[in-house]
């Protein structure tokens, strides 16, 4: 009988499921997209049914594709940050999911800062709307009926992990893993809890936070009504992480990109915390109670500008039209995108920043603003990547290093290029771009048996290798204009 492990991917617009059989094949797979709410301007909500609705659909018609396949295990890896608070007794959520994205809480963040310093030292994180805490701490003081939820000992809250997790089981399992802990702002990286300090600053009960686990834990199994199967869940990570597993982050020389409705780059740093100004420490997994720690740039908006041009402006019908718009034009003439549609992430911080286009001339046209707007993404990821060399403190080598890249926009071949050029850097394209999904579901396999390390990174393909082409003049004078730029939408909130 075929064996195969499922992965199931959480992403910020849609809920994907596949089956791995134990080539790496691709047995089975499904995926749904849902809704983004937008309440006001810089706000953005799920609703948690459609959440999980989607990943059930997902889920089911995956498995009733494996046919009489033997499903060895499964994984589940998620959108990061997001938060839901729900009934124990009757599973209904309080408030809408708040995504990860939303800036509502700025305020809070803001009315809080004198407690910054402690924030970053015990959990790698900025006091920063991105993460977890003010979310949760919004839904307690403006959702009615919540804070006598609490009174009672019947409310939850989870990451999108906790959620699925919690319903996929029954009810059963109220817990996380220390990847998505470690972004919630009440997780201590350095002892390895929940935070007691954290918890009185943010006001939060820890009677409401799911159990912390290691990554490569069972976490129970799905209940046979909801999949007619009952599967064992061996390994949740958030979705950057799983990324970073799957490319090879143990290995030193690796920096990984996603390049996804955010772009999320990362590089682990192994036994070592290290303190970066501008970038966030991150748990990148626990495995059997050892922790292993990277640094990340969280940037808020990356493909998702291209989904914004075409959504809103019908520039574009698709990533392959805005790649070859790009590759006719011999430069950018001069126009650059600012994509700060909800504030600037790593390595800025600026939660009042907005969007911006400017270098605009007569001469300049809609396929100049597509290939500003793809151009972004690879500024957005070299400022990231030169806060690396600040943060390790030392000479950082980047001719040394290889940018490994995953998500749908990375099958962009100008972005690709450009980003190699901008960057001097070499950038590899693995042959397959889920990338995330092949991480959790190597996690889980690994953790039954069906692969050993060894075999799981033997199956990874690199497809594509970007070398520079470009020269060091025009490296440094696309890059010049683009600093500048950023500097420009700064505050304008």
């Amino acid at each position: 009988m075929k064996k195969v492990v499922i992965a199931l991917d959480l992403g910020t617009t849609g809920n994907r499921a596949m089956a791995f059989d134990k080539n790496a094949g691709i047995a089975s797979g499904s995926y749904y997209e849902f809704p983004q709410i937008h309440p006001n301007p810089a706000w953005v909500e799920q609703n948690p049914y459609d959440i999980l609705n989607s990943a059930v659909k997902a889920l089911k018609e995956t498995v009733e594709k494996c046919g009489s396949c033997e499903i060895t295990s499964m994984g589940i890896t998620n959108q990061r940050e997001t938060v839901i608070l729900w009934n124990k007794k009757t599973g209904e959520p309080v408030y809408n999911a708040i995504v990860w994205q939303c800036r509502r809480t700025a305020k809070a963040c803001e009315d809080l800062s004198q407690y910054s310093n402690i924030v970053k030292e015990k959990t790698g994180l900025f006091l920063d709307p991105y993460f977890s805490a003010t979310k949760i701490k919004w839904v307690i003081d403006n959702v009615k009926g919540v804070k006598g939820l609490i009174d009672r000992g019947e409310l939850a809250f989870g990451t999108i992990d906790s959620w699925i997790l919690w319903n996929l089981t029954g009810g059963k399992i109220h817990a996380t893993d220390a990847s998505n802990a470690s972004r919630t702002l009440l997780y201590n990286i350095n002892t390895l809890k929940y935070d007691p300090e954290l918890l009185g600053i943010f006001n939060i009960p820890e009677s409401i936070l799911p159990e912390v686990c290691d990554s490569n834990r069972n976490f129970g199994y799905t209940d046979g009504q909801i999949l007619g199967k009952s599967i064992p869940i061996t390994g949740i990570l958030g979705d950057q992480q799983a990324s970073l597993f799957a490319h090879g982050g143990f290995e030193t020389g690796v920096i990984k990109n996603t390049y996804g409705t955010g772009l999320f780059v990362m590089t682990g740093t192994g036994n070592k915390i290290y303190n970066a100004d501008k970038l966030v420490t991150t748990i990148a997994w626990k495995l059997d109670n050892l922790p292993y720690y990277a640094l990340e740039g969280s940037i808020f908006t990356g493909a998702g500008v291209m989904r914004y041009l075409k959504d809103n402006f019908n520039f574009i019908n698709s990533a392959e039209e805005s790649s070859d718009a790009s590759k006719s034009l011999d430069s950018n003439g001069g126009v650059y995108f600012v994509p700060a549609l909800t504030g600037l992430g790593a390595p800025f911080w600026d939660p009042d920043a907005r969007g911006l286009i400017i270098g605009l001339t007569g001469a300049a046209t809609k396929g100049h603003i597509v290939r500003a707007a793809l151009e972004s993404l690879a500024y957005q990821t070299k400022d990231v990547i030169l806060e690396f060399k600040n943060s390790f403190k030392k000479d950082l080598d980047l001719s040394a290093y290889k940018l490994r890249v995953d998500g749908k926009a990375s099958d962009n071949e100008f972005l690709m290029q450009f980003q190699s050029d901008i960057l001097n850097m070499t950038v590899e394209k693995t042959a397959f771009t889920e990338m995330t999904a092949f991480g959790i579901a190597g996690l889980s396999a690994i953790t039954t048996g069906f692969w050993t390390t060894g075999q799981f990174y033997n199956l990874k393909k690199i497809e594509k290798v970007y070398n520079p082409k470009m020269d060091d003049k025009t490296r440094n004078g696309y890059y010049g204009r683009w600093q500048k730029a950023v500097l420009k939408s700064f505050k304008w909130a």
